[in-house]
């Protein structure tokens, strides 16, 4: 055969493929081979900017869930829903994520997604109804969700030498951006004349500066290491190599594992971020102590969520870390019971540094996979049915405040959810990979 008609496959540091047959693909300017400097570092930027804004709308809401409530006329159980429907969210929109990337590329899925974060935040606090408020919220978690989904696959795609570096890195953003708002929502709040409105929507700043950095990977089609590229014959379809078989996740006990450990642990976390203010408050805590108590729950994961990837990703096997944390929880919760508001600082820290597990299983997300698109079917699929699984939480708490007129039973729950947490994350936490076992 002529040698001009020898397809030699190579790998650039994106992970793209091309051949030595025909024009390569377009590029964005400076992300060939070598990948210009300062696109990598506003990449950087923009991954910093958009993991600060993946949970504000949460946890400024559960700073002034109580005022919400009074505003809006809902009742505990309505309230309940509302803590459910991030969870709900992710798992419904974080499952249209690949597709999207796949075609219309990562970086304009995020750019979309923190657009709608900021049109979601400034709508919902006037829209004037209980429905619309929900409707709003909606459109801000649906941007949440699928930038959650492609954070792992962004830093595969531009960073596959550092990956444990820059999952730390955004990790440590959204511990940052989760207790500032926790931290500084009723302050701004009391600022702005007392409307909870207000406080609610100024946070659409912080997402509107989000977009900027991501307008320039708009037209980025590049696939993250080892995804398919796309079939040009066939918009939206990605071939495959008839050597490469399909990936059936669902049949990984690995990723099942690992779907059940990152739904306990986000159920633990949005019940945290939902009622904990409302927990101390009704211990006798005043409102912007409380708000305090879960910003210093949310910033144990900043020093943390940089470190543990770290240490996670040395060890053949996680599943000492996942029982180090579980046991913090376990105590935390107890402490929680036993004596809400005379021991309620150290209770944040120790569910703060439970709450880490979330920077854990992404961590397990991109090693518990030998390729990038292994990554891509991991992530949506723990992350999606995580979420998905851990809907009834917030829920139940809410019915069960509501209905036994206090903490005790709720608290348990939180507790008796931190066992089968810690048997998920230690199947998860296994030295295998899902492609050995589909």
């Amino acid at each position: 055969m002529p040698d001009d008609e020898t397809q030699t496959q190579t790998l650039n540091r994106g992970g793209a493929a091309r051949t030595s047959a025909g024009p390569p693909a377009p590029r964005l300017p400076g992300a060939a081979e070598a990948p210009a400097p300062w696109l990598l570092r506003l990449i950087a930027v923009g991954l910093v900017l958009a993991a600060l804004n993946l949970r504000p709308a949460i946890t400024s809401l559960g700073a002034l869930l109580e005022e919400v409530r009074d505003g809006l006329h809902m009742s505990g159980s309505v309230a309940g829903v509302l803590t459910s429907v991030p969870p709900l969210c992710f798992a419904v929109f974080g499952v249209m994520a690949p597709r999207l990337a796949r075609r219309f590329g990562a970086g304009a899925v995020v750019c979309a997604g923190m657009a709608a974060i900021a049109a979601g935040l400034v709508i919902r606090p006037y829209i004037g109804s209980t429905a619309g408020f929900l409707a709003a919220s909606a459109l801000a978690l649906m941007g949440i969700a699928v930038s959650n989904i492609l954070m792992p696959v962004i830093v595969k795609r531009w960073f596959p030498d550092r990956v444990g570096t820059m999952t730390g890195l955004y990790s440590m953003a959204l511990a940052l951006g989760t207790a500032l708002a926790a931290a500084v929502t009723v302050p701004l709040t009391s600022a702005m004349g007392g409307s909870w409105q207000s406080g609610l929507a100024v946070w659409a700043v912080l997402a509107a500066l989000a977009v900027l950095p991501w307008i320039v990977l708009v037209r980025d089609r590049t696939p993250a290491p080892g995804t398919p590229a796309p079939d040009r014959s066939a918009p939206g379809q990605a071939a495959r190599p008839a050597d490469a078989p399909e990936l059936r996740i669902t049949r990984s006990r690995t990723a099942w594992g690992l779907a059940c450990f990152f739904g306990l642990q986000a159920t633990a976390a949005y019940i945290t971020m939902g009622w904990m203010p409302q927990i101390f408050r009704d211990a006798g805590v005043s409102a912007g102590t409380a708000g305090v108590l879960l910003a210093v729950t949310m910033a144990m994961g900043v020093p943390l969520a940089f470190v543990i990837p770290r240490v996670a990703g040395r060890l053949k096997q996680q599943g000492p870390i996942v029982v180090v944390l579980g046991l913090c929880g376990l105590i935390g919760y107890g402490g929680l019971y036993l004596a809400p508001a005379a021991g309620a600082w150290v209770w944040a820290v120790l569910l703060g540094v439970a709450n880490c597990a979330f920077p854990l299983a992404l961590t397990m997300i991109g090693m518990r996979s030998r390729t990038g698109a292994g990554v891509v079917r991991l992530s949506a699929f723990a992350q999606s049915t995580g979420y998905l699984l851990s809907i009834p939480g917030p829920l139940l708490v809410g019915v069960l405040y509501q209905h036994s007129g206090g903490w005790g039973l709720p608290i348990a729950l939180m507790a008796g959810l931190m066992i089968p947490q810690m048997v998920a994350g230690v199947l998860a936490g296994r030295d295998r990979t899902v492609e050995d076992e589909c």
